[in-house]
This record gives C-alpha cells, sequence and structure tokens, in this order.
C-alpha cells in the first residue's frame, strides 16, 4: 500500500513538472514580441522561425500581467553605427557611416539573394517606397544590406538590384564579413541562420539622430510618410539636448561614434586659446551652429 502510494505521488510530481515545463516553454516571433505561442514553427505574419521565449511563472505577488515588449528605435542613435568598410552593388569602396548615413534622411532593410521568402517581397516594397518617394521631391536614401556577405558578392547584388530596377539614391551593401557583422550587430539585425533575418525597416534621420523601426511589409505609403517625418525633424539648437558628431574621417578624431559638446571647443577658439584651423579641421561647426 505504501509502495502504491509513493508511486503514485511521484507519477503526480512528474506530471506537474511536465505542466509547469510546458507553460513554461513559449516561442516568439522576432519581429513580433509581443505575441507568443506554445508551439514552434513559423510566424504567421511574416514567416520567422519562432524562437524559445522562457516566461517567468506567475507568483501572488503578480496581481496584474507585465506589459509586453515592444519592438522600438527610441533608445537607438547615429552614434552606434559603426563605418565600417563595405562595398556597393557597383564594387565601390564606402565606409558605412560616413558615406551612408552622415547628414542623410534613409531607410535601411536587411535581406540576401538567394532568399525566396521573405526577401523579394521587402525589396519589391523597397522599389516602391523609392518611386513614392521621388515623387513626392522627399530627398532619402534607400540602403539594403546583405545578411549573407560570403555569398552576395558586389556582382550577384548588381544583379538583383536590375531584377528591381533599383535608381540612384539606393545601395546594396556587402563587404567583409567581420565588417558586415558589425553592421548587423548595430542595428540588431544579426543572427545566426540567415533564413532568420529580421524583416525590419530602421528609418532614422542622422542629421536629428531620429530613429524608428517599421515592419518591412508595411505599405509603401506609411513607409514614405515615415520617411517624411523623419526628414523633417531637425537637428537640436540645444547642446544639452543633442551633442555633435565627430566626422569619421578626422585623422585625430577622439574616439569612435563619440558626440561632444562643441561650445567650449567654439569658445576657446574664439578665444584664441585653440587655433581655428584645429577647429575647422577636426569639427562639424556648420552642424553645430545651423
Amino acid at each position: 500500500m505504501k509502495l502504491a502510494l509513493v508511486f503514485l505521488v511521484v507519477l503526480l510530481a512528474f506530471a506537474e513538472v511536465s505542466v509547469v515545463r510546458a507553460q513554461a516553454d513559449r516561442y516568439e516571433c522576432p519581429m513580433h514580441p509581443g505575441i507568443t505561442y506554445s508551439k514552434p514553427g513559423k510566424c504567421p505574419k511574416c514567416g520567422m522561425t519562432l524562437r524559445k521565449q522562457r516566461v517567468k511563472q506567475e507568483t501572488k505577488a503578480q496581481s496584474e500581467p507585465e506589459a509586453q515588449p515592444v519592438a522600438s528605435a527610441d533608445a537607438f542613435s547615429s552614434m552606434k553605427i559603426p563605418n565600417a568598410a563595405v562595398v556597393d552593388q557597383d564594387g565601390k569602396q564606402l565606409n558605412f557611416y560616413y558615406d551612408l548615413i552622415k547628414g542623410k534622411t534613409v531607410a535601411i532593410n536587411f535581406v540576401f539573394t538567394t532568399c525566396t521568402t521573405i526577401c523579394p517581397p521587402l525589396t519589391a516594397t523597397f522599389r516602391r517606397v523609392q518611386q513614392d518617394a521621388r515623387a513626392r521631391g522627399l530627398d532619402v536614401h534607400l540602403i539594403s544590406v546583405s545578411v549573407d556577405p560570403i555569398t552576395d558578392t558586389p556582382e550577384r547584388l548588381r544583379d538583383f538590384a536590375a531584377k528591381f530596377k533599383a535608381e540612384p539614391g539606393w545601395e546594396f551593401i556587402t563587404g567583409d564579413k567581420a565588417q558586415i557583422d558589425s553592421v548587423l550587430q548595430a542595428f540588431g539585425a544579426a543572427v545566426a541562420n540567415k533564413n532568420d533575418h529580421t524583416p525590419m525597416i530602421l528609418i532614422g534621420n542622422d542629421e536629428s539622430d531620429y530613429w524608428t523601426r517599421a515592419y518591412g511589409l508595411t505599405a509603401p505609403t506609411k513607409i514614405v510618410e515615415l520617411l517624411a517625418d523623419a526628414a523633417k525633424r531637425k537637428a537640436s539648437a540645444s547642446f544639452e539636448d543633442r551633442g555633435v558628431q565627430l566626422p569619421y574621417d578626422s585623422a585625430d578624431r577622439v574616439g569612435l561614434n563619440a558626440k561632444i559638446d562643441l561650445q567650449p571647443v567654439a569658445d576657446a577658439a574664439n578665444d584664441g586659446v585653440l587655433p581655428g584651423d584645429f577647429v575647422r579641421n577636426r569639427f562639424d561647426l556648420a552642424v553645430c551652429f545651423r
């Protein structure tokens, strides 16, 4: 009798552990983190592979559910963008931040040429965005970064760009894997499996350091509206609100990606403490005093 009772207790305990484990294992899409699923598979919204999410067990102290995380670019800044050495579809050597981002309003997505699922519609969306933005007279630039730089040579990207009738102002970027990885990591788009890359579009105005994200298959008209809104934003005149980014080609720049308050530097130049040429050669005062 005791043996049967012990067996029953062990069986119930095992069943409880299994239920708890099943409840704890949830899966979410990287692009839609507010929605979870009980089984692995593909996201029904965008087709991305669901990733396991560990859900904390509820306690009595948790009388209200926690707010679901929302994809946001509020914490993103141009300071995080590396000046990586990259190559465009024409084989032109570029510095990612200085040549593609600095002073521009941009939309960035992430693709690879052998993709047969999300990349073609992402790229088709960008084509329509470029057409609509140009029709509205918006000065914006599109950037498609390859998540498979080993396969995606400039030649492959040039053919891919031609397939979608990309016009000037839309760059397809590849390069050394380590350099591209640094770019992907900065934008939160680095993945171990290229097929799991995010269908995200990052929209930003470097001049005002304003950035936001959108789903890659959002209606082109909505994306153009987001670009127009970003383009209208002006750099803050307050040094307390926004420092000024150092030019990346400065021979003696103070730190990579640093942002500083240039008012003391300008004051020192005006007072003759620092030579004017020293200041002008190293800092973009035009941005500071526009």
